[in-house]
């Protein structure tokens, strides 16, 4: 069985956020620490992985992208504080 994941990555701490989906988490995170591509995290320096959540579903993994996009801020810093309130960079611990 596929596990799906939805992600949160920050520039800095209650920096610019990012919310993405992806089936291979660390592949993903990988690209945009490598800023292999133009893009919104290009741009604005993000690529500190400081939440995410597994699904084994992908329609309900893309599903909760699109809530959590839709989200306020402070629901966002919330979810991230909850378990992450350093706002470490969880990628290492990936590996």
């Amino acid at each position: 069985m596929q596990d799906y994941y939805v992600y949160i990555l920050a520039s800095k701490r209650n920096g610019t956020l990012y919310i993405g989906v992806t089936n291979n988490l660390v592949k993903r995170i990988f690209e945009h620490k490598q800023k292999s591509a133009k893009s919104f995290t290009k741009k604005y320096n993000i690529n500190l992985l400081v939440y995410y959540e597994v699904s084994k579903n992908i329609e309900s993994a893309i599903q909760r992208e699109k809530n959590m996009k839709r989200w306020n801020r402070e629901w966002k810093i919330d979810l991230i504080e909850m378990s992450n309130p350093e706002w470490k960079d969880s990628y290492q611990e990936l590996l």
